[in-house]
């Protein structure tokens, strides 16, 4: 090697001098002290564009966001509208820049829904007598955009004029901090969900054992404190007045040790309808449009429940032959975890003469995130042909508004454009908006669907 050449870094590296430049060895309680240094500076940077009292707040939307994006109607006519009807929302600013809140957009978009051309969409279809539909946001594998796809999707129907309900699953709570969300402990999360389901079914094996003369299983404190508790009781509003949040924090992990447990107290329950139940409860699924299900980056019990509730499967993966790689693996694990659990359902099944279950999904869609043409086109085009039509056809594009967005916990959505220039803001915006519009072609058509199917039920139902 020429005497010029430096040597690489981990060469002559000197034993002792190393040895000094060590700490003391580490005990648990550097942990604790990492972790509360971590909190106050999440805190810190989530805090960051609140308002003064720690709350964030939803920015306004221009007049020329509004007809751009919102109400399909050109901005004079708008304007025309506004000063026919002062009733209706003004916004706030001088001349023609005026601001609106998402609340008076909700109410202009009625109004023009009402009064305005038969021809428009003013506000998005929604089959009466339906459920929600609800969308989960899986893969096992950390770092896809799973929870920024997730918020995006939120942010996006919420826009859209529907009414969302956002369940964070995943014990580090980023959904929840995008939300602006507080949750004190693991009973404002979905963990007594899950407890509630429990304590129903151990309820009513006890009734079967006592009928039967044999003694109760065991019923503790926790499970009496879940009987107590409502969906209702956990569901928190955000900052968007159209998107409410079920959170999550820490102690949620917590089920992912107890769910097991209880399952082997009680062989016979179904732990994979757990969430299912419980958003079944006091009509929540008949007050939302559409429930999105954020998920932990693991195919463990939560990701099992958020999995078994869907109607809908997105799994957002990027353009790396790694990220392919573990997202086959993934939909590997699907298959011989839901066929295992058919397999075993269906068998006792058979047995006592009972109609056989199955998992199905409406549709199960993969998206590309983080997307990089000038690099990863190539490998795109190999992931599109090899998942076919489990892709979606957009690839959500890497702007330089994207990355912003993600640095300051926020959304697109919740960024104002003067912050960019214009052609920035409309690119980084477009790359969701194309998301949401393949996203949104899926839940209309699986309610088509299910619209066709219920009135078949009930033609044949009349006839029988």
């Amino acid at each position: 090697m020429s005497g010029k050449e430096p040597l690489p870094p981990y060469f002559n590296i000197d034993p002792a001098r190393a040895a000094r430049r060590l700490a003391e060895p580490i005990g648990t309680a550097r942990f604790a002290k990492a972790a509360a240094f971590a909190a106050r500076g999440r805190q810190d940077l989530a805090e960051r564009g609140y308002a003064p009292d720690g709350r964030k707040r939803l920015r306004r939307f221009s007049t020329w966001e509004i007809c751009r994006y919102l109400i399909p109607v050109a901005t004079a006519h708008f304007r025309r509208v506004l000063r026919k009807h002062p009733d209706l929302p003004q916004g706030v600013g001088e001349g023609n820049s005026k601001w609106f809140t998402l609340e008076d957009v909700l109410r202009l978009r009625d109004h023009f829904a009402t009064e305005g051309a038969a021809d428009r969409e003013y506000r998005p279809w929604r089959p009466e007598g339906l459920p929600a539909k609800i969308l989960a946001v899986a893969n096992f594998k950390g770092g896809v955009g799973k929870t920024s796809t997730a918020a995006h999707l939120a942010m996006s129907a919420a826009l859209d004029g529907y009414k969302v309900l956002v369940i964070d699953l995943d014990s580090q709570g980023s959904m929840t901090s995008i939300m602006g969300g507080r949750v004190a402990d693991e009973w404002s999360t979905a963990f007594p969900l899950l407890a509630k389901d429990y304590a129903l079914a151990l309820q009513a094996e006890n009734r079967i054992r006592e009928a039967a003369g044999k003694p109760p299983l065991p019923f503790d404190e926790t499970l009496t404190e879940a009987l107590g508790i409502s969906v209702r009781d956990l569901i928190q509003p955000t900052h968007w007045p159209n998107i409410d949040l079920l959170g999550a924090q820490l102690n949620l992990y917590w089920a992912e040790f107890q769910v097991p447990v209880w399952r082997m107290g009680l062989r016979g329950w179904p732990l994979w309808d757990a969430l299912s139940n419980g958003l079944a409860q006091d009509g929540v699924l008949d007050r939302y449009d559409i429930v999105i299900l954020d998920t932990p980056p693991a195919l463990g019990y939560l990701t099992i429940n958020a999995l078994a509730a869907a109607d809908i499967l997105l799994v957002p993966l990027g353009a790396t032959f790694l990220e392919f790689d573990s997202t086959g693996r993934f939909f590997d694990m699907l298959y011989s975890t839901f066929a295992s659990v058919e397999e075993g359902e269906n068998s006792a099944r058979r047995r006592d003469g009972l109609p056989e279950m199955r998992f199905e999904w409406d549709a199960v869609r993969a998206i590309i995130t983080r997307f990089e043409a000038g690099q990863q086109t190539d490998l795109a085009n190999v992931i599109q042909a090899y998942f076919g039509d489990f892709m979606t056809t957009y690839r959500q594009e890497l702007t330089a508004m994207v990355g912003q967005a993600g640095e300051q916990v926020n959304g697109i959505y919740e960024a104002d454009y003067r912050e960019f220039n214009r052609d920035t803001y409309v690119r980084g915006r477009e790359t969701f908006d194309r998301t949401w519009a393949e996203v949104k072609e899926l839940i209309l058509g699986a309610w088509w669907r299910d619209l066709q199917m219920a009135d078949v039920e009930e033609k044949e139902a009349d006839h029988g």
